[in-house]
């Protein structure tokens, strides 16, 4: 898994992981084959649990997204600022912004606003493949835009084209790095020759790859290179933008007596992966971290995992295949 393990059931900076075998729904003209996925054993994990990037860094294993506006009916500047204050009070302690969301100052705002030390907030955001500029001059631009001093990771939102851009663009967020503009870096939507990219070039490889990733879209071959590299998964779109009407997932949330949210986001935390929910109802902001009183069976885990679809699964962006 490219992970430290640890005999302390107390160490949130470790897991256990036992193999479970998955028959994925058969392809038709295709021989059906079983499929390995790791499951991890999560009990003692909390709402206040971190994982050790490979920065060095903490990140808590769950966090808040203000992705607004997109798909959707929803006022930006309406929303952002009123839902990432209500995510702090509750208790989440990780939110994830990006300059493509249009809402970085407002972020900063809720950030002052909530009565939390900042150390004690790890703050994401994100630059776009076409941004006009240097990725370090970027970092310096959410900076000033949510009036903080440094970040706690910086991602490249999605792959430009062409290695030659991909690699400048990886440059400048390790220089911003370097120099404690933000303290961990990584990237979004990477397929697996981005990343082979960076490795091959002899550079840092980036701490985390956040990715569409839920049941009915699960990229295996991106998250079994993220494993075997130390990179770190983080799972957007985690409750498939709400439409969980699979028999699979009502009838275990019924058995559990839990939302079908629930059940997919333990889902994730049990396959290893960092969720990222996001809402602007308060009620449902505070519901979708009640999810660390229950665990699902290595079966149950399996029967979700069989529901991949791979590409076709995805319902949202998803711009894993740019040259």
């Amino acid at each position: 898994m490219g992970r430290r393990y640890s005999d302390d059931p107390t160490d949130n900076d470790f897991f256990y992981i036992y193999r479970v075998f998955v028959s994925p729904r058969p392809t038709v003209g295709t021989e059906s084959k079983l499929l390995a996925i790791d499951v991890m054993s999560t009990i003692p994990l909390t709402f206040q649990s971190t994982l050790r990037l490979s920065s060095g860094n903490d990140i808590p294993r769950f966090g808040f997204g203000v992705a607004f506006g997109f798909g959707k009916d929803e006022d930006v500047e309406a929303v952002s600022k009123p839902s990432a204050l209500e995510a702090l009070k509750v208790g989440y302690r990780h939110i994830d912004t990006a300059q493509k969301y249009r809402n970085e100052a407002l972020v900063g705002e809720a950030i002052k606003e909530s009565g939390v030390k900042r150390e004690d907030i790890f703050i994401t955001s994100k630059v776009p493949a076409d941004f006009d500029g240097s990725t370090f001059t970027a970092v310096d631009d959410s900076l000033k835009a949510m009036g903080l001093d440094y970040l706690d990771l910086y991602l490249i939102h999605n792959p430009t084209e062409g290695t030659e851009d991909r690699l400048r663009m990886w440059k400048g967020l390790l220089e911003a790095k370097q120099v404690g503009k933000t303290r961990s870096v990584g990237v979004s939507n990477y397929n697996v020759h981005h990343l082979e990219e960076i490795k091959s070039a002899g550079l840092e490889l980036p701490s985390i790859n956040q990715i569409e990733l839920h049941p009915l879209c699960q990229q295996r071959p991106i998250v079994d290179f993220c494993n075997a590299n130390g990179i770190v998964v983080q799972a957007y779109c985690p409750i498939i933008q709400g439409h969980m009407d699979q028999p699979v997932i009502t009838s275990m949330a019924k058995k559990h007596g839990r939302d079908p949210a629930h059940i997919l986001l333990r889902w994730s935390l049990q396959r290893g992966f960092l969720p990222l929910i996001r809402s602007t109802n308060p009620a449902r902001i505070l519901s979708n971290t009640q999810i660390y009183d229950f665990e699902l069976s290595g079966e149950e885990v399996a029967d979700l995992s069989a529901l991949d679809k791979g590409g076709e699964g995805a319902i949202a962006w998803n711009p894993i295949n740019v040259l």
